[in-house]
């Protein structure tokens, strides 16, 4: 059966400049080439040849989840509250979830992901060890309120995602469905085209304990992620660790004030006595729940707060304000230190470790403290990894310093565990005759992000240029535009596509030849054909998408190059 589409037919409109509001090559690309358009911040409509490649990636991921035994569902977008509420979840999300009433009054969500819903239906599916294990999953439109929807569909308020839920009755069980997943996922990508890696990650807002990202690197990427050269070691930078590591034996002098007028930062402390920043230790203020917390880190390193926030989850936590130093006189703004202090938590890196010695804030205005030392003059309550991660960072698998890359995320695995479980009483009957608690596992797939990382990663200066697996066509037939050229260019686009090949075809009339290569290179198909000066003679020409290879041939030695 043919699978020819005529450009004169198709509705596509590219455009020969980059849209104004596009900050990534993917989002100036897909708009330009014609596949997606924009409808509002962060919603996006996907055009014929968008939605070709969607379906392509969404096959692909289909596919290989039917490989492991997986059994696909559709559940629904619009959501009941309650069994959010019963995870704690409906809070927990925050600003980013979808929240609306209906007409009665009830409130209602859509869905960011489906753990509560579908541990819910295997609650009411399965009810013995013999239906278990099992895996279930669906391709289906998510929902969150970015904050700043942006990159086009790199990060939309829609978008499209595979999510599956792995439902077994022990810990190993689980550790096999998490297995099978990890190698599905990695055929997914394999085939796909996507240079992707694996790393370590948290599990958030999830829940659970093992997790897992895949991650496609592309400078427009929004994580940031590690990587040691020397081992296989990688982690997305809120996974890294320190390693606690006591200094024993240093001898230190006692504590010594020092007057250190017009010293409120790091900075300025540094500059007037004459030490590096990391000699000092900074105490950064915030609030976990509403009560002032400390956290001490070296005066030259940075408190990553989504660290902190994973670590301190599921509190809320938020910065100081000028506000809440009215009520504390005994915290001096600027000139904080941990000895002395009072009815304030203590969390502390790593790196101030017991036995490390400090310069840090006398607790009144204008004066500082050195040789204050961690276990002697000040307590740790308790010690956090939670700087921010930076080149050079010892690896803690091996101790090599570690390199910084930018990524997009394309996958995450989670082993849940019993979270999800518990909340809603998920039993079965075991074989000895009395419940079993069940354990889950969540894995998605970001189906409309892939197609943007796929871009970021393919596309060149001429435009896209897809894997075959999941371009819109197999080959792009161009007529130069005279009657003969556009007569042969259909008579082999039918050829292909009776060979079972798919195939687009610009035969529009009006338009020039050099109009038609531009949108060829622009679109991406992998191979481009030409019916040009010599289709008199039944001649054509091939050219290679990727690596610009042209080479001319017959109709009929064209046809079977191109069917392999």
């Amino acid at each position: 059966m043919a699978q020819v589409q005529r450009m004169s037919r198709l509705m596509v409109k590219t455009l020969r400049d980059d849209p104004a509001d596009a900050e990534t090559l993917s989002h100036k690309l897909l708009v330009r080439a014609g596949y997606v358009r924009r409808n509002a911040a962060g919603i996006w409509s996907w055009l014929p040849l968008g939605k070709r490649v969607l379906e392509n990636v969404t096959r692909v991921v289909r596919e290989e989840m039917d490989a492991i035994g997986a059994q696909e569902v559709l559940l629904p977008a619009l959501l009941p509250k309650e069994p959010y509420e019963a995870t704690g979840r409906w809070e927990e999300y925050g600003a980013e979830l979808f929240r609306l009433k209906d007409r009665k009054g009830a409130d209602y969500l859509l869905g960011p992901t489906h753990e509560e819903i579908f541990t819910q239906l295997v609650k009411d599916q399965c009810t013995s060890y013999k239906d278990l294990p099992v895996i279930l999953y669906q391709i289906q439109t998510k929902y969150r309120d970015e904050a700043r929807p942006r990159s086009g569909i790199l990060r939309g308020r829609e978008f499209q995602m595979k999510d599956s839920y792995s439902f077994d009755t022990s810990d190993e069980g689980l550790a096999q469905s998490y297995a099978l997943h990890r190698e599905a996922y990695v055929r997914i990508f394999e085939r796909l085209g996507l240079e992707h890696k694996i790393v370590s990650a948290v599990s958030g807002a999830m829940g659970g304990s093992a997790s897992e990202e895949f991650l496609a690197p592309a400078p427009a990427g929004e994580d940031t992620f590690v990587y040691c050269p020397s081992c296989d070691y990688a982690a997305n930078t809120e996974a890294v660790t320190f390693a606690l590591a006591p200094v024993e034996g240093a001898a230190h002098g006692p504590v010594e004030e020092l007057d250190t007028p017009d010293t409120p930062t790091i900075e300025t402390l540094a500059d007037h006595l004459g030490v590096p920043a990391s000699a000092t230790l900074k105490n950064l203020l915030v609030k976990v729940d509403g009560e002032i917390v400390a956290v001490g880190v070296p005066g030259n390193r940075e408190v990553d707060l989504g660290k902190l926030g994973d670590h301190l989850a599921p509190a809320e936590v938020e910065l100081v304000t000028a506000e809440d130093f009215v009520d504390r006189p005994d915290l001096v703004r600027g000139y904080v230190g941990p000895q002395g202090l009072e009815k304030v938590r203590y969390i502390a890196d790593p790196r101030v470790a017991p036995g490390t010695a400090w310069i840090t804030g006398a607790n009144r205005a204008g004066f500082h403290a050195k040789n204050v030392v961690a276990g002697r003059d000040f307590e740790v309550d308790d010690y956090l990894d939670v700087v921010v991660v930076e080149d050079g960072d010892p690896c803690p698998s091996c101790g090599t310093g570690l390199k910084l890359d930018r990524a997009i995320e394309i996958g995450h695995i989670f082993q849940l565990g019993r979270k999800y479980a518990d909340a809603f009483q998920l039993d079965v009957l075991g074989q000895n005759g009395k419940p079993v608690r069940v354990t889950m596992g969540s894995y998605g797939v970001g189906v409309s992000r892939a197609v943007a990382a796929l871009a970021e990663q393919t596309a060149d200066e001429q435009g896209l240029c897809w894997p075959r697996e999941i371009a819109p066509a197999d080959v792009h037939v161009v007529a130069a535009g005279k009657a003969l050229q556009t007569e042969l260019a259909l008579d082999v686009a039918e050829q292909l596509g009776a060979a079972g090949l798919r195939v687009l075809v610009d035969d529009r009339a009006g338009v020039s030849p050099g109009v038609k290569f531009t949108d060829a290179e622009l679109i991406g198909v992998p191979k481009i054909l030409v019916a040009g000066r010599r289709s008199a003679e039944g001649v054509l020409e091939l050219k290679d998408r990727r690596t610009g290879e042209r080479e001319e041939l017959t109709v009929a030695d064209a046809v079977a190059r191109l069917r392999g």
